[in-house]
């Protein structure tokens, strides 16, 4: 056995026993078998959302166990296959492709797992705020909302957008997208921040270099298991016309709701409905997410200033570069991680961000 497959056999079995404590492997079979007798009770969707919640916790139990047992597996069957594959080259090297695409695997669901904080598994709001610079940081605001619009597709995620205002020649101020998927809050929280783009500008006549700068703002979706009390007194409701795409109604009807929660200064505003009142509920949930959100840092005593709209989004306060001229580079600030494929990034594989940014705050965590 070479050193370099019996390495990947290690590894593979190092991250399947982790994964295995993690889960707290007795506790989430017992969990689960507990979880698949009550969905096999009659009444079990009388109350949809119970139900709707212990599905997902099932789904997150069997996928877990799933991946430990298909790792022990890959790592036994390797070591067995070798042994048969004595003295054949290319049955060897098909046995080391298959334990490196496993190792990756294991790797991907390592950083899954550490997904375990209170809202890690919820949905998430991304809001995108255009910088000083006018059109360019506008154009720049629109090329990050179709990242991460492009990061949810390849993921299998929906994306709604809840608002948008639009530039006055290109681009867009700033949107907030919903995305709904798996632990959409538990990857993208760490994207929060100020994001730099420097390029020729497509704007100006004279090709020159600009930079330009967006912030953007992830809090998550809450359900029903975390609790956020907001005054109805503290909050300052303004409804206005729509704008954007949605016809001659938008012309015609103050059907887009703006909320401000007057002791912090946080303003939220939904206007992707026809419905005045149902664009009020999603304004509502909107805002206590950012509340939300808020309490967070103040728990870690980082409480951000941009939630009351005190940060600027300029030079000292950047998370990622993006360079596009006179050379081609992504770099993460915080985490050093960087690559050259510049275009990738901007069609949304960020994946490497996310990783490593999850890591390195987990790290930071185990250290505390």
């Amino acid at each position: 056995m070479s050193a370099e497959i019996k390495s990947l056999i290690d590894q593979i079995r190092s991250s399947a026993a982790l994964l295995r404590r993690r889960l707290d492997w007795d506790t989430a079979t017992k969990r689960l078998d507990e979880l698949t007798t009550l969905s096999e009770k009659p009444d079990f969707w009388d109350d949809p959302q119970a139900a709707q919640a212990m599905m997902r916790e099932r789904q997150k139990l069997a996928d877990g166990i799933e991946t430990v047992e298909a790792l022990e597996k890959e790592a036994e069957d390797a070591g067995e296959l070798l042994e048969l594959a004595e003295g054949d080259d290319a049955m060897v090297a098909d046995i080391e492709a298959s334990l490196t695409r496993a190792a990756a695997r294991a790797e991907k669901a390592e950083l899954a797992a550490l997904l375990s904080g209170e809202a890690d598994g919820n949905d998430a709001y991304v809001q995108i705020n255009a910088g000083e610079g006018g059109t360019e940081s506008q154009d720049w605001a629109s090329i990050l909302r179709r990242m991460y619009v492009r990061w949810a597709e390849k993921h299998g995620m929906k994306v709604e957008e809840m608002d948008e205002r639009e530039g006055e020649e290109a681009g867009i101020k700033s949107a907030t997208l919903q995305i709904k998927g798996e632990s959409a809050y538990g990857w993208l929280k760490s994207e929060q921040g100020v994001h730099r783009l420097v390029r020729i500008s497509p704007f100006d006549s004279s090709a020159r270099r600009h930079t330009s700068f967006a912030s953007v703002t992830v809090t998550p979706v809450i359900d029903d298991n975390i609790d956020i009390e907001i005054d109805p007194s503290d909050v300052r409701t303004d409804t206005y016309r729509a704008s954007g795409a949605g016809g001659q109604h938008v012309n015609r009807t103050d059907s887009a709701v703006r909320l401000t929660h007057e002791p912090t200064g946080i303003v939220v505003q939904c206007q992707n409905d026809r419905s005045q009142h149902r664009n009020r509920d999603q304004a509502w949930q909107m805002l206590r997410s950012r509340l939300y959100e808020l309490e967070l840092q103040k728990r870690r005593e980082v409480a951000d200033a941009s939630y009351a709209g005190k940060t600027d989004i300029g030079f000292g306060h950047q998370i990622r570069s993006y360079v596009l001229q006179p050379y081609q580079m992504v770099k993460d600030l915080r985490t050093e991680v960087d690559t050259s494929d510049t275009q990738g990034v901007l069609d949304g594989d960020i994946d490497r961000f996310l990783s490593a940014s999850l890591a390195a705050s987990v790290a930071a965590d185990d250290e505390e």
